[in-house]
């Protein structure tokens, strides 16, 4: 039996769909460039895909053809040399629809593989919400923002043949740059991507990551059933309780309400931007609550709305129908490093919590996902180009 290589591409659903697909495709075509055999794929489970929710594709390329065909007779690699992170957000962990619960994104990576992340933050940042494992790796970045577009827009904005010339760097054995190149200029026919695919392969580098370094926090998960377990007709127990009214965490006043919610099916992980709500300007119409399609938002004590980042996928929805400008304002997901709430933190101290609003607001910029008119990515691709160079 000869050598099998596996990568897996970890994207957002929809938004980074066509960009997962084509580095998958542009892994094996390359390898076809030294006479490799190899396949991609796209994970079953992960259909349908929501907007943002944590999907996977698939590349495994082998020396021979035998090996090849060994390798395709698993659903998917359960190890993997290469994994790639598309959004750097994902890094807190991912929770398909194919399983209960949060996966670390560097769960399949092989002792001594390398763990390859799109963001602009360095390595030894991205540990900090990277969940730790119990065996050595290698985690690299390429520099860049996360590529989003949809499902049938493109952003052609170098991501693909960027990550390419990282895993040529990185893996080698699996793929060389010449290689790379070469499928670039045959199918791509582009050679300022050749360009871009050489500097990030040049500039690409790793840190070593010891067992039991990152993120200690246990990643939430449910014991699913056994076949033998189900009882007839149930697959998993969809209902919960109504919900009610909670006390305010400062003076012990019962009112609003909070819906009780299913605690096997958290969506925060789908989530590239979080509502930050300034509940001072807060006028109490109802629209976020009454528009949130995950029925997210509690009704406080006070008679306002707190999002409940649990089950808040960051669609935008809210901030798009408040009417009091900058009331509700997505602000980019990286930031953050928990799911409480801001309701409370504003009770407890209304003065820290303006002052925290006006550093997490200021720099938010333009949301990371979603085009509002045609032609929008297209005048984003120079400025993307530009932070690659750099």
């Amino acid at each position: 039996m000869g050598q099998l290589f596996a990568v897996e591409i970890i994207y957002r659903g929809v938004f980074q769909k066509t960009l997962a697909k084509g580095i998958c495709r542009g892994i094996v075509l390359a390898a076809h460039e030294e006479g490799k055999p190899g396949i991609s794929f796209g994970r079953y489970g992960d259909s349908p895909e929501r907007n943002g929710i944590p999907a996977k594709s698939f590349a495994i390329v082998a020396s021979d053809e035998q090996t090849l065909e060994a390798g395709m007779a698993q659903y998917e690699p359960k190890q993997v040399d290469v994994a790639v992170v598309l959004d750097d957000t994902l890094c807190k962990g991912a929770e398909s629809w194919g399983w209960y619960g949060l996966e670390r994104v560097n769960r399949s990576v092989k002792p001594g593989g390398t763990l390859i992340v799109v963001s602009l933050q360095e390595a030894k940042d991205l540990l900090k919400v990277i969940h730790k494992t119990e065996q050595p790796y290698k985690l690299g970045t390429v520099k860049g923002i996360a590529s989003f577009s949809g499902m049938w827009v493109y952003k052609d904005d170098h991501t693909d043949v960027r990550v390419l010339g990282a895993i040529a760097k990185a893996l080698p054995e699996l793929v060389s740059l010449a290689s790379v190149e070469r499928f670039i200029q045959e199918k791509l026919k582009n050679e300022l991507k050749v360009t871009s695919a050489h500097l990030a392969c040049e500039r690409f580098s790793t840190i070593n990551v010891k067992p039991g370094q990152g993120n200690g926090e246990k990643p939430f998960h449910f014991e699913l059933p056994g076949w033998h377990k189900m009882r007839a007709g149930v697959a998993i127990d969809g209902l919960v309780e109504r919900g009610g009214p909670y006390a305010d965490p400062v003076t012990g006043q019962v009112g609003g309400f909070r819906p009780a919610r299913n605690e096997k099916f958290k969506k925060y992980t789908t989530r590239t931007m979080r509502p930050v709500v300034n509940f001072a300007t807060c006028t109490k119409c109802t629209l976020c609550w009454l528009n949130c399609p995950d029925a997210s938002f509690d009704v406080t004590p006070d008679g306002t709305y707190d999002a409940n980042l649990q089950s808040c996928c960051g669609c935008g929805i809210c901030e798009a129908v408040c009417p009091v400008p900058n009331c509700i304002t997505m602000v980019g997901e990286s930031g953050f490093h928990d799911n409480a709430s801001q309701w409370e933190a504003f009770r407890k101290d209304k003065t820290a919590y303006t002052a925290w609003l006006k550093t997490v607001i200021a720099p938010a910029g333009d949301r990371s996902h979603g085009f509002r008119y045609r032609g929008q990515y297209k005048e984003q691709i120079a400025t993307a180009l530009e932070v690659a160079k750099g």
